[in-house]
């Protein structure tokens, strides 16, 4: 049997479950999740290896009308994933009726390669509105092939994967079969820290935070990780820290307990504060934390 191999990307307004079905299709947790919108502000390559297959999903951020640098570097990454998909991959919630940018919107309605339109949280729903949701989306996007899914309960998610395999393109594998994401392990470490940001404070807090890992030394039994958090105002670090560095404390021990999972090892975590002013309006901070080529 000829091997196969493409890219498969998937697209749509925040909070709609990319992440969820990103993590559920590589089972692995490579992409953070939190109920907050522009959780995903990378593109994320996960690999799906058969033994006659390799695909290569990636998880992009949420389409928004962009409002400062970082956002429209975002959305970069979106239009991106449009370029080199061999198979587009949709996302939608059950009370969703839109896409919050016309132009993607066009382009996935015109697309000239395979769209499955994927209607996710249907566990959320009753079986009259999502049959009514279907009907809608199949006469709003008649190009694509629809289907009902619930990314967190993993239902429909594996036929959705049979569909991908049956309509992957011929080619020889892009990576190694070994390897599970194209992002180095720094990465997954200031994704982990970012995450528990999101979780446990609000406001803009989390939207001006950036990770950084200076120090990342592996050995046989630990994981040595010195990482910065880096915020836009001297108050803004003042929260972070929190009384008497209780709240960055309890980032630490949480971040901690996730990267050993992920690692399978020991870690031990230091982190740190710093201003980094205006850096989401900054093209050379940007391009330093890998949002511009």
């Amino acid at each position: 049997m000829a091997h196969k191999a493409g890219f498969v990307n998937i697209i749509g307004n925040p909070n709609v479950g990319k992440s969820t079905l990103m993590n559920a299709l590589v089972g692995e947790r490579l992409s953070i999740i939190t109920s907050k919108a522009q959780t995903t502000r990378h593109r994320i390559l996960g690999i799906v290896n058969g033994e006659d297959f390799q695909i290569l999903f990636s998880d992009t951020p949420g389409i928004i009308k962009p409002a400062y640098d970082l956002q429209s570097s975002m959305m970069d990454f979106v239009k991106s994933a449009f370029e080199d998909a061999d198979v587009l991959i949709y996302m939608v919630e059950v009370g969703e009726l839109e896409l919050k940018d016309e132009v993607f919107f066009s382009k996935i309605k015109n697309a000239k390669i395979p769209v499955l339109l994927l209607i996710n949280k249907i566990d959320k729903s009753n079986q009259e509105e999502v049959e009514e949701k279907l009907a809608y989306w199949q006469d709003k996007v008649p190009n694509a092939n629809v289907y009902l899914i619930s990314a967190l309960e993993n239902f429909g998610v594996e036929g959705v994967l049979n569909k991908i395999i049956e309509i992957l393109p011929e080619s020889p594998a892009f990576y190694p079969k070994d390897q599970l994401t194209d992002k180095p392990e720094r990465f997954f470490v200031n994704e982990c820290i970012r995450e528990k940001i999101l979780m446990h404070y609000k406001k803009e807090i989390p939207y001006a935070v950036e990770i950084e890992t200076e120090e990342f030394i592996e050995d046989d039994k630990i994981i040595k990780i010195r990482a910065i958090i880096m915020v836009e105002r001297e108050t803004q670090k003042g929260i972070i820290i929190g009384h008497k560095g209780a709240a960055l404390k309890r980032v630490g021990m949480e971040a901690r307990k996730d990267l050993e999972k992920f690692f399978d090892k020991k870690i031990f975590l230091d982190l740190y504060v710093k201003v980094n002013k205006n850096w989401r309006n900054d093209s050379r901070q940007l391009k330093r934390f890998g949002y511009k080529e």
